[in-house]
């Protein structure tokens, strides 16, 4: 106990050195961010995973508590990103309002989106609406940080006030600045998905897995995004050891892909996993069909395939330059339309792709168009594309335990 007014103001009620300071710190941000990932993200805009009453109110708790944030706006947010990813009306896009702008002004896009109230009753059903979010979390979201502020200062002095702002820039930066802005703009891609969501690493820990996020892009609702064997997510071990006690039930985890062998024509089964994994179908494409295919053209001419090829053109040849600017886009398109090998790819590339992404009503029709498909892949005496699609018709979904 402090045996003075200033030991009060120095340390406050706990008198904590500065290492059992930091270790509070540490626990503190790592709850709050799994207060965002497990329960606002995995839980509530993308039902994965589903929460004890117990365990999800304190999730709830600590958010209202750390953040301010209202659960129902989160989710509406956060699920329209998904439904207009890489649009204008993407709350958060670097593509269309600049990396700056997403990595340093997070905030101010948050607070721009919630202000859409029309977005977020339309995109923030089924959050909570209980007696509790009704009179206190909702019309007091602010009250939660002011009593953290209190609360620390008590505990820990004029030292508390200074861990309660770095407690109040941590979801702001690493959220909406870091996930948002760089997991958008900067990493590796272990999936083709239709934005342009990367991973900024393959151990997911310091922000609870949130680093996996083209993983997450590629499927949202699972309640797992370390999707490789080389990868961690720390959100993930947590959800497990909460399922082991009780506490947690996993709703939903990534479709695990299996390849059949010797199927001479698409079926149900082989419609059904391409549904589920079309990026993976896509990611497939591009690293056996399209890449090898920019080797040959190289080695052809004699060059090396950089010399052939610049990068940003190469990585742009994945969704036909959607990512470029004007005038690289063209470049890639004359590129293109003077190699007749490449031509074709790209051509039934875009058809695969409009096939998968139509997802008709009639399954009859969407069968029949890709056993179109496959038999044309077939006879264009590509052997690349032969392969891939021999390997395509053997798709099919595996049981994944939770």
């Amino acid at each position: 106990m402090p045996a003075s007014f200033l030991d009060f103001l120095a340390g406050g009620l706990l008198q904590f050195g500065w290492g059992a300071l930091a270790i509070y710190f540490l626990i503190a941000t790592q709850l709050t961010i799994f207060s965002v990932t497990l329960y606002l993200h995995r839980s509530q805009a993308h039902r994965g995973v589903d929460f004890h009453p117990v365990l999800a109110h304190f999730f709830r708790f600590w958010t209202w508590l750390t953040t301010s944030m209202i659960t129902k706006e989160w989710v509406a947010i956060h699920r329209k990103h998904h439904a207009k990813c890489e649009t204008e009306e993407d709350p958060h896009s670097p593509m269309y309002k600049g990396i700056k702008t997403v990595f340093w002004r997070g905030v101010e896009l948050y607070r721009e989106a919630r202000s859409q109230r029309e977005d977020i009753e339309q995109y923030g059903k089924g959050a909570p609406n209980d007696w509790i979010e009704r009179h206190l979390y909702t019309p007091h979201a602010t009250m939660g940080p002011t009593l953290l502020l209190f609360i620390s200062f008590a505990l820990f002095g004029f030292a508390g006030v200074a861990l309660w702002a770095i407690q109040m820039a941590w979801i702001p930066f690493w959220a909406a600045g870091v996930v948002n802005g760089l997991g958008h703009w900067w990493g590796y891609r272990n999936f083709e998905t239709t934005d342009t969501a990367t991973n900024l690493t393959p151990w997911g820990v310091w922000i609870g897995g949130e680093e996996l996020h083209n993983n997450h892009h590629a499927f949202p609702s699972s309640a797992r995004f370390a999707l490789r064997k080389w990868e961690f997510d720390i959100g993930w071990a947590a959800i497990k050891g909460f399922q082991a006690v009780g506490l947690a039930k996993v709703l939903r985890v990534a479709p695990a892909l299996d390849v059949r062998p010797n199927i001479n024509v698409p079926d149900g089964d082989t419609m059904k996993a391409l549904l589920a994994h079309r990026f993976q179908a896509m990611t497939d494409y591009q690293r056996n069909v399209i890449g090898p295919a920019l080797r040959e053209e190289a080695s052809a001419a004699g060059a090396k395939l950089r010399a052939l090829l610049p990068r940003q053109l190469r990585k742009g040849l994945v969704d036909d330059g959607r990512w470029l600017k004007p005038d690289a886009r063209e470049q890639l398109q004359q590129w293109v339309s003077q190699r007749p090998r490449i031509r074709t790819l790209v051509e039934h590339r875009a058809r695969l792709s409009a096939l998968l992404e139509a997802r008709s009503q009639n399954a009859a029709e969407s069968l029949h168009n890709l056993q179109a498909w496959c038999h044309e892949a077939e006879a264009s005496g590509i052997r690349a594309l032969q392969e891939f699609s021999a390997r395509l018709k053997g798709y099919s979904l595996q049981s994944v335990r939770a």
